[in-house]
């Protein structure tokens, strides 16, 4: 172990890197809540719980779970390039938990069918295996988390023979079988092959329900499986997509977007008032049909915007009904108008959807998160929306601030360069801290770190990988207190308390 006397800040470098892009405040907040959540025990689904049971809605947990991790991956790519460390662990969490029965066994229920939208088949038998038939709604997020998680942070663990298994491990019931497995390229396999039988019309959510939404996620999984494996599966699904629509139009007559086919009856469906249709859709699909999104959104924002005080927009809740006609109200079509908004670049949008949440749906902040409680009243005193479901307070406003403008769609373009996973990178850090600021810039070969405490000073370790190929960097810092590097393998660690906002630049 080596001692670094204290250092006088470089105020070039460090003015070089306080020139840098930032996370703001409520960007920070935004983000520790998803990490927060990310971190709670298996199981502990804690301010996660929305009104309405068996996890049938549009925003259960395999939803809040998928859209956390897409919104991750985004934050890690576009803003904090440089700290893979801060990511991809929680990213693992979220998988963990997708896993979970908790969050797809509504499938053994919901795969009978006999509901409102598909009762033309009567009642079908149940099924246990989440991905074997149907259900893309799930399938396709934890097909594409896993390859995106590979893709982003290089690490095949789920490319592992049964590292995705659906398992129930019962107590008091059953025999053990009730066991799925499937790894990240037997199931994206399985997906295609599905997609294939049906003409590339997409796979059913409900049985005989094929929603477009649904069948966008697998989209973004088999792009993530071409840039990690070298396939060109994407394009073909896209090119067999278009083609199959064109039977039902991707479009409604009037410019909005079709929700689904009911795929016995070969019949297309849109309810006449479904913001969340339009702009759900147009988060998703912005990846491969930019021009066409970019094209629509001005008129749905226009179509379904709410102006409000202090040039604030809101959009007004979709009601659904349960089957025993109760009505079931949620922010979701506020909160996928902001991240679609969030996606094609329209900023006053955004401003505007976040500046609403902001002054009207009763933010909260808690271990540095910053976040919207779940709230059932459907609107307040002066008829506006107050409503606030955990899908829309927990992940899709926070994913609006995260993103960047056409984050999703750079993020399927690829590639991730051997040069970005070869260059210094903030690996792994002590729990307690935020991260404002990760940006390496090979011209300058430097590295700038911005980290504050959450709630109070933190004896920190840093460890950086790739950091000591041209050796030991020369550290410049703000911080007060001494630092102390050490070297563990091919990694450095620094050590130093974190007592307010410190910035550090290493240089080689």
């Amino acid at each position: 172990m080596s001692t670094l006397s204290p250092v006088v800040a470089d105020p070039n470098a460090l003015a070089w890197a306080n020139r840098l892009p930032e996370l703001d405040d409520l960007q920070l907040g935004s983000l520790r809540r998803m990490l927060n959540l990310a971190g709670q025990l298996p199981d502990d689904w804690s301010g996660m719980m929305g009104p309405t049971t068996m996890q049938e809605d549009f925003g259960g947990l395999r939803f809040q779970l998928a859209y956390m991790s897409y919104a991750l991956a985004l934050a890690h790519v576009h803003r904090l390039p440089a700290a893979p460390g801060l990511f991809k662990q929680p990213f693992e969490q979220l998988i963990e938990k997708m896993l979970s029965p908790d969050v797809w066994s509504y499938w053994h229920y919901v795969s009978t069918g006999n509901g409102p939208i598909n009762r033309a088949q009567g009642e079908l038998p149940a099924q246990w295996n989440p991905v074997g038939n149907d259900n893309i709604m799930y399938s396709a997020y934890i097909q594409s988390m896993a390859l995106m998680y590979h893709y982003i942070f290089r690490d095949d663990r789920y490319a592992r023979q049964g590292a995705l298994t659906f398992a129930v491990k019962a107590m008091f019931w059953g025999d053990g079988s009730l066991r799925f497995p499937y790894d990240e390229r037997s199931l994206s396999e399985h997906l295609y092959w599905g997609m294939v039988e049906r003409g590339f019309l997409g796979i059913a959510c409900e049985p005989n329900c094929v929603f477009q939404i649904c069948n966008q996620p697998p989209i973004l999984g088999f792009r993530m499986h071409d840039l990690v494996y070298g396939t060109d599966r994407a394009d073909e699904v896209m090119q067999g997509y278009e083609r199959a629509w064109e039977d039902f139009g991707i479009l409604t007559e009037d410019g909005h977007f079709n929700m689904m086919v009911m795929e016995q009856e070969r019949v297309v469906v849109t309810p006449p008032e479904a913001p969340w249709v339009d702009f759900w859709l147009a988060a998703l699909m912005h990846a491969w049909k930019p021009e066409l999104v970019e094209e629509r959104f001005p008129d749905h924002i226009a179509r379904w915007g709410i102006a409000a005080p202090h040039d604030t927009l809101w959009v007004p809740p979709t009601v659904q009904y349960k089957i025993d006609m109760s009505p079931l109200v949620s922010a979701r079509d506020h909160g996928w108008a902001a991240v679609a908004a969030s996606e094609v670049g329209d900023d006053q949008a955004l401003a505007r959807l976040l500046g609403y949440a902001d002054r009207f749906l009763n933010p909260v902040r808690e271990k540095g998160a910053y976040y919207y409680p779940r709230h059932d009243a459907p609107t307040d005193a002066e008829g506006r929306m107050s409503v606030m479901d955990p899908h829309t307070g927990n992940v899709l406003l926070g994913y609006a601030r995260l993103n960047v403008k056409g984050g999703l769609r750079k993020l399927f373009e690829g590639p991730l360069t051997d040069a970005h996973f070869a260059a210094p990178a903030l690996a792994a850090l002590s729990p307690g801290i935020d991260v404002r600021r990760a940006i390496y810039d090979a011209e300058r070969r430097m590295l700038a770190l911005t980290l504050q405490p959450i709630e109070g000073p933190v004896d920190a370790t840093l460890a950086f990988d790739n950091a000591l190929v041209g050796g030991m960097p020369a550290i410049v810092h703000d911080a007060n207190d001494e630092m102390r590097s050490d070297v563990d393998g091919d990694r450095l660690e620094l050590r130093l308390t974190i007592a307010r906002g410190t910035t550090l630049v290493l240089s080689w």
